[in-house]
């Protein structure tokens, strides 16, 4: 048997999954500008020393979480499902970061960056989507 989903059901997954990732691009970028700003991290395309990218991946971690939360909060049906797609869609489009910035120099930052990215968004995306469904 075929389950079929009503026209608005599926919209409403697209839109969690769409919102899940502007929280996750706007938060990321966001606290990108502020810490430039700031000075804690030097200007932009300024190589940054290993400490800073830890920084850098840590609040992506927390920020991907928090994207699988909202994905799964929003989610009409099956939250964890909708956190995954989330999470696979995060790691496509770090793949394809590495891919276009693997040999552009250290303001780039270390090789192990872009890499620990696609490792990392879909276990962050399921734990958000886990959080969430745990509820």
């Amino acid at each position: 048997m075929s389950e079929t989903q009503p026209p608005r059901s599926i919209l409403r997954s697209i839109g969690a999954v769409f919102l899940g990732m502007l929280a996750i691009i706007t938060l990321s970028l966001g606290t990108d500008v502020v810490l430039h700003v700031t000075g804690i991290f030097p200007p932009w395309f300024q190589p940054m020393v290993t400490t800073l990218w830890v920084l850098a991946l840590a609040y992506r971690i927390v920020y991907g979480i928090l994207g699988g939360y909202i994905t799964a909060r929003l989610a009409p049906q099956r939250p964890i499902k909708h956190a995954i797609v989330l999470g696979l869609i995060g790691v496509g489009l770090s793949i394809i970061g590495t891919a276009a910035n693997w040999n552009q120099g250290p303001e780039f930052g270390p090789k192990w960056y872009p890499l620990a990215l696609v490792v990392t968004a879909l276990p962050c995306a399921w734990i958000g989507g886990k959080l969430r469904s745990d509820r």
